[in-house]
């Protein structure tokens, strides 16, 4: 596996991209003064724009929602995908190379991955093409009979391998892709002796995409009696493909998800399918693996899953496998921070069945039905025991007790412990003493952890439930209210200090490193914009350069690094370039003159202060004195 992205080549794709062309493919932008561009914020809803972006410092601000950063965290933001993710996608765009900590090019052992994606890509046309050949035929009537026509079929990209040897692998090689190549994406398998043949023969196709929208995988199910394989066939592990990291239908679900702060998560491709076509079009499904971990990651960053508002609904089968994986999903449960729910099916029909049988309205009712997880669990736990005798309801208690005791909010424990008591026919204050004891026991057991270095205690479960930071990873997000503009006030002197470092960090060009230097060397009254003039003089060596700007708000506390960026983009009063040099000239300017100002005010009070008798201190002053109205007479002069 490659290591980490050289951070040289993170900062040369910076610089070679365009924020603008970027955020224009999602938000429609209109020129808002020089150098500034304006639009509806992708983030919030919202009626007039205040969504600003500064293509030449590289950085884009919400005044709206306070959402802002650079090309990265934009990307980052609306497609939910991770830092190194976003820098892979933007060399790929721009056609550069990329390098890793290890040495080696972005090529790996396993294959290159822009050829693996490309090869999955032409794979996919060949699959889609195939399904309106005359082989296809069994293709096609699977698909009818589950209600999807070829309509549908397009939309989701499903094709059909045919049965033959090494009818994909021929197309590919004379599209230009090398054995290795094709090894490497799981397309072709190789024999027992050394021979390479079609991995997917005689099955229906569907393309499995990142995020992003990028095949990086598929899903076979077998059509014909005697292919002997698995019914479901997928991608083995590739440098591009891990099934325990992928979902099926988050490309097309990830807005909708990101928007409602709600996914239902469903079993099996034909189930997405027929969810998005009735209208429930947050469903994802597992690829050939169950729900685990890393899936739980991936469904954060797209929830946003900080607040405890979205919802996860779980859709199972009511046979025996389906409660065993509703089993496992709930012993993940509490890494959500989101509520979690199981919707059923009526007679147990999932979401494809009861979409072809009872149509699309049938498939919203049956998601808009859901019960709370710790409910439905509850109830298939009571199912197998016999609550007509003292022996079944006492086992019954032992293993629902902690269920209840589990219940992150603690409001609702009360009403599911009195739940708990009507369905055992027990009285409560028996169930309630279980529940308690499920807690003393629960907390006993993380103490006991944590004092012998757990990593896997209440802690890290807690941890699981925080935000992700800006790269992708877990950290505590700081809770520090932010700093912005419209929080530090606008008085005379704060406005001149806000309107000079405005200048720095938008038109160094235009201000210089020694005036800039000046600027931050100078005395400020408002201590919140006195934390970013400390930032610029720390980070006096990267001035002018494309990471400018955001160097300084990285390098402030957490909470100010809001600030930093809406300094960096917020308009100021210019038409032109010529209109900005003067505006950066002209404010620095007269910052600098105050702060000679209060130099030569201070000089003249040490003056007072000194004995005549003391010609050296007083000759000292003097000159300190005919240097700063020399200075204050250069500035009016630029």
């Amino acid at each position: 596996m490659a290591g980490r992205i050289r951070q040289s080549d993170v900062e040369e794709v910076k610089a070679r991209t365009n924020l603008a062309d970027i955020v224009g493919d999602y938000v429609t932008l209109k020129s808002a003064g020089v150098g500034s561009l304006k639009g509806l914020c992708p983030f919030h809803d919202e009626r007039s724009p205040s969504f600003q972006v500064r293509p030449q410092v590289g950085l884009y601000h919400c005044f709206g929602c306070g959402e802002g950063g650079d090309v990265y965290e934009f990307l980052m933001k609306m497609d939910h995908v991770t830092f190194a993710e976003a820098v892979e996608r933007l060399a790929a765009r721009i056609g550069y190379s990329l390098h890793y900590e290890d040495g080696g090019p972005a090529a790996a052992a396993s294959g290159n991955r822009a050829r693996l994606i490309a090869a999955n890509a032409a794979a996919e046309d060949f699959f889609r093409e195939r399904l309106g050949a005359p082989d296809a035929d069994a293709a096609r009537r699977f698909l009818g009979e589950r209600g999807f026509d070829p309509i549908a079929a397009e939309r989701f990209g499903v094709g059909f391998a045919p049965n033959a040897w090494d009818a994909l692998a021929a197309h590919l090689r004379g599209r230009g892709f090398t054995a290795d190549e094709l090894a490497a994406s799981g397309l072709v398998s190789t024999g027992e002796r050394g021979s390479s043949y079609d991995r997917f023969r005689g099955r229906v196709i569907w393309p499995i995409r990142d995020v992003t929208g990028q095949t990086v995988g598929f899903g076979a199910r077998r059509l014909l009696d005697d292919d002997k394989g698995p019914k479901y066939l997928n991608t083995p592990e590739t440098a591009i493909y891990h099934k325990a990291q992928v979902l099926y239908g988050l490309a097309l679900a990830n807005r909708e998800i990101s928007r409602s702060h709600r996914v239902v998560v469903v079993e099996g491709y034909t189930d997405v399918m027929a969810c998005h076509l009735a209208g429930v079009d947050t469903a994802v499904a597992t690829c050939g693996t169950a729900f685990g971990v890393d899936h739980i990651k991936v469904l954060r960053r797209v929830l946003g899953d900080d607040s405890g508002l979205g919802e996860v609904v779980f859709t199972f089968d009511p046979d025996e496998a389906g409660q065993k994986a509703a089993l496992r999903a709930f012993g993940e449960e509490q890494r959500f921070a989101a509520q979690t729910y199981v919707a059923v099916g009526p007679e147990g029909l999932d979401p494809c069945d009861l979409r072809l049988k009872q149509g699309d309205a049938a498939v919203r009712r049956m998601v808009d039905a859901k019960r709370p997880m710790f409910e439905f669990v509850i109830r298939q736990a009571l199912s197998k025991y016999d609550l007509e005798t003292v022996e079944g309801r006492v086992a019954a208690l032992r293993e629902c007790a902690p269920i209840v005791a589990g219940i992150r909010d603690a409001a609702l424990r009360p009403g599911y412990t009195r739940q708990l008591a009507r369905m055992l026919g027990t009285e409560l204050t028996e169930v309630q003493s279980a529940v308690h004891a499920s807690l003393r026991a629960t907390g006993a057991r993380a103490g006991r952890s944590a004092g012998r270095g757990d990593q896997r205690g209440e802690r890290d479960a807690r941890r699981d439930r925080e935000p992700y930071d800006s790269r992708g990873e877990h950290e505590r997000v700081r809770r520090e209210p932010e700093v912005t503009l419209a929080s530090i006030g606008s008085d005379p002197a704060t406005r001149l200090e806000r309107e000079a470092l405005m200048a720095v960090l938008q038109y160094p060009q235009h201000v210089g490193a020694q005036r800039a230097a000046a600027v931050a060397h100078s005395g400020f009254s408002n201590a919140s914009l006195a934390v970013v003039r400390d930032a610029i003089a720390a980070n006096a060596d990267a001035y002018g350069t494309a990471a400018w700007a955001e160097r300084v708000a990285g390098d402030v506390p957490p909470p100010f690094a809001g600030l930093v960026r809406q300094l960096s983009v917020a308009p100021i009063p210019a038409r032109d370039e010529a209109g900005a040099a003067a505006f950066a000239t002209s404010v620095t300017a007269s910052l600098l003159d105050r702060d000679l100002l209060r130099r030569k005010a201070d000089a003249l009070g040490r003056l007072q202060r000194t004995d005549p008798g003391d010609r050296d201190t007083v000759a000292g002053i003097q000159r300190e004195l005919v240097q700063i109205d020399a200075d204050r007479v250069r500035l009016r002069g630029e």
